[in-house]
């Protein structure tokens, strides 16, 4: 009999050997039937001896691409290859909390939401909790989303037919970020639990760690979602704002 599968979580893995298997253990402890599908997108380093560890486990799908195709094209994929109702992504260097996916199935059962996003708590590279937590709202519009993103990718939790309808490209700007303004212009609303349900690793590495860099990603990723040129400015200028209030409020120990 098939094993039943109710959230297909989608892990993109590159350059992770030191932090992935935090990442998996993280989501084998969920309390939900789950699949965990890993995409090695030709990493150099050991991550191969790492996933060898969970060889017998049936809920993890280890899976090699081809070429290097970089995370929005990964999680992509993960999406095509996913069985369950439900998409959940988590990036190699973050983990979750117990109960996370339960906690989200609960309000989106409820509420008819197809997305559900959670708060966040910062981490240092070497893994330390800082106590520091980015909240989110319990309420998500299409409006409150273009002057602040709220969403962050490793917490989100979706409906697996409304992410096939928007996959994620456009990686020389914030491609999740446009995936979720499609996502509520559609469907309206999604939903949060503030709470930090994601231990989210800071690294300044990663695609948003150089602020000017980020900057400018953030106003090509108006302009992808339809913006024009003098709109997008104004959108980035209100966006700005709200990004420092947020990191503000985390650092001095307040949320949202």
């Amino acid at each position: 009999m098939e094993r039943e599968i109710l959230v297909s979580v989608i892990m993109p893995a590159y350059r992770c050997e030191g932090t992935i298997g935090q990442a998996v253990d993280s989501v084998l402890a969920q309390d939900v039937p789950l699949e965990l599908v890993v995409l090695n997108d030709q990493s150099p380093d050991g991550l191969d001896a790492v996933m060898a560890r969970y060889e017998g486990d049936a809920r993890v799908r280890y899976v090699r691409n081809s070429g290097n195709l970089g995370a929005a094209a990964s999680r992509n994929r993960g999406v095509e290859l996913a069985r369950g109702r439900y998409v959940a992504f988590l990036d190699a260097d973050d983990w979750w909390a117990e109960g996370k996916l339960q906690r989200q199935l609960t309000v989106m059962e409820r509420t008819e939401a197809v997305l559900c996003s959670t708060g966040r708590e910062l981490v240092t590279p070497d893994g330390q909790l800082t106590g520091r937590v980015i909240g989110v709202r319990e309420r998500i519009t299409y409006r409150s989303l273009l002057l602040h993103n709220c969403i962050n990718c490793s917490s989100v939790l979706v409906r697996a037919d409304v992410m096939r309808e928007f996959p994620m490209g456009h990686e020389d700007s914030h491609e999740d970020y446009i995936t979720w303004l499609g996502i509520l212009k559609k469907y309206g609303q999604a939903v949060g639990i503030d709470e930090p349900l994601l231990k989210y690793r800071l690294s300044s590495g990663g695609k948003s760690g150089n602020k000017l860099k980020s900057a400018g990603m953030t106003y090509r990723a108006y302009r992808y979602a339809g913006f024009g040129a003098l709109s997008a400015v104004g959108l980035f200028c209100a966006y700005a704002v709200n990004g420092v209030l947020k990191y503000a409020r985390a650092y001095l120990g307040g949320r949202r």
